[in-house]
């Protein structure tokens, strides 16, 4: 197989090997992974991909041509949207799977148990810093069941608007670190005078402080210094509480997955999405929840979520959400096509409504039950979708935030993601690029496209995975130390 033809619609096909001029039609070189032409294509006449639009002609193209930047343009696509007409729930699961989990008094579930050191602003991310790093491995040998003391800091805080969305977002970000269920511990750290204060927040979240939530300020405790050690103190005395926690058999309803991609290429919509698609069916079917994200990456396959929503209320949200990326991007002076990156270019990915109709395969098939805004608390199970740039740690920090006690990510040109308190499965969309990076892919999607796998075979790999990692088995990532410095919330608004 020299290429991959994804619908009798399309007018392009994908290149499964570099292909030289006579090759498989081929009429000049075509890169592993591009586009080449399958019929002629007058200038401003639409290619078609996935049978959807993913830009137009910017000259006449020829059959056997390569199809990339230099003739394909973008233009936004005006779509005549439908709500609830493509509702396909989950099948029934034939039995109940279950993993070990960490149940917390509020009822939610954990995959980890963390100590988390927060920060309300960036002058007090050095004391965070020394405070974590004072538990190295042999001073928490004696506390099996700590998988850590981590320090999640931000360059944010302060030098904010006292109000509105980018201060709502940053509050949504902490308190959902701190009520995340792969948490057993929190000690809140600030410095005192910044916009983000630690009373209000605990005001406004309902944060009760005890002996497993603390909170302190570098000048009401007399300096740098003496913040530190106080911290290492309290810490301490945390360390016994959340090292009792145990696992326990858990429902696998209690669940919730963040679905991520980063550094794609033009597999990534044809191997380890679908696949990662079909692993949240599995898990919409058991009754736990599957969360999408990155809104600018679904720019142009909207309408295909839409009609999966549950109602027209639901889709409309997510249209709402659409509009403000519009917005925000126009008042910017930016466009919604600055998406894809040149490396998801050199991958073969051309457009952003390309890479958007590839990264939604990440959803899976079942019905959209829920629009939330950036770290939103998730209130709904089944398939959901949360605001978020396409900046990945930005967008894994809000998913974490709502709720999601692990992450599986899809990469085709490598990624060294890695996330806590929530662990990363990372899923390969090619086999050369799996070989090249072992020890960061927990998973080969590549397989598909040597046809040793079926979409659904690799889906089912990857959430029998989920509930293994869930259960205590350590990730790729975790195991090379990634997620102390992947904590991103996204920063909305003025820095003044």
């Amino acid at each position: 197989m020299k290429t991959v033809r994804l619908s009798e619609a399309d007018n392009v096909v994908t290149a499964a090997t570099a292909l030289s001029p006579g090759e498989a039609g081929a009429t000049e070189v075509i890169p592993m992974g591009h586009k080449m032409a399958t019929e002629a294509i007058a200038k401003g006449a639409p290619v078609l991909k996935y049978a959807q639009v993913i830009g137009y002609a910017a000259e006449d193209i020829a059959p056997g041509a390569h199809v990339h930047s230099h003739n394909l343009a973008f233009r936004a696509v005006g779509a005549d949207y439908a709500f609830a007409t493509n509702l396909r729930p989950a099948a029934p699961a034939p039995a109940a799977d279950r993993f070990m989990g960490y149940r917390r008094p509020t009822g939610r579930v954990g995959t980890r148990n963390f100590i988390a050191v927060l920060t309300s602003v960036n002058c007090s991310a050095t004391a965070a810093h020394r405070i974590a790093a004072h538990f190295t491995p042999e001073r928490l040998a004696p506390y099996p069941n700590v998988d850590g003391v981590a320090a999640f800091v931000h360059g944010t805080g302060c030098g904010m608007a006292g109000s509105g969305e980018g201060f709502e977002a940053l509050q949504r970000v902490i308190w959902g670190y701190a009520r995340n269920p792969n948490v057993g511990g929190v000690l809140m750290a600030g410095l005192g005078c910044e916009t983000m204060q630690i009373d209000w927040l605990i005001e406004a979240f309902g944060l009760t402080p005890g002996p497993l939530f603390q909170h302190m300020t570098i000048q009401d405790t007399g300096g740098l210094r003496r913040t530190v050690e106080e911290g290492i103190a309290r810490i301490e005395a945390m360390l016994p509480l959340v090292d009792a926690a145990r696992r326990t058999p858990c429902p696998t309803s209690d669940l919730t997955v963040a679905l991520q991609c980063g550094g794609s290429d033009a597999w990534s919509g044809i191997t380890a999405n679908p696949a990662l698609g079909h692993a949240c069916d599995l898990l919409v079917a058991q009754g736990g929840t599957g969360v999408l994200a990155e809104t600018p990456e679904i720019y142009g396959a909207e309408h295909l979520l839409t009609a999966r929503a549950k109602d027209r209320a639901t889709g409309e949200k997510l249209i709402g959400l659409i509009r403000w990326w519009e917005d925000y991007t126009a008042r910017n002076r930016g466009s919604m096509d600055n998406n894809p990156s040149p490396g998801n270019k050199r991958g073969g990915l051309t457009t952003i409504l390309e890479k958007s109709l590839g990264a939604a395969a990440k959803g899976g098939t079942t019905p959209l039950t829920a629009v939330l805004l950036y770290a939103e608390p998730i209130a709904e199970t089944g398939f959901v979708f949360m605001d978020s740039p396409g900046y990945d740690p930005a967008s894994v920090t809000g998913q974490i935030a709502s709720g999601c006690t692990l992450v599986a990510f899809t990469t085709g040109r490598g990624s060294a993601f890695g996330s806590k308190p929530a662990p990363t499965v990372k899923i390969a969309t090619n086999s050369a690029m799996f070989t090249r990076m072992t020890e960061d892919m927990d998973v080969n999607a590549g397989r598909i496209l040597e046809g040793s796998a079926t979409v659904e075979e690799v889906g089912r790999e990857i959430y029998d995975l989920w509930l293994r990692v869930a259960s205590g088995e350590r990730t790729k990532s975790e195991a090379q130390g990634l997620g102390d410095h992947e904590f991103v919330p996204w920063q909305i608004g003025a820095v003044m």
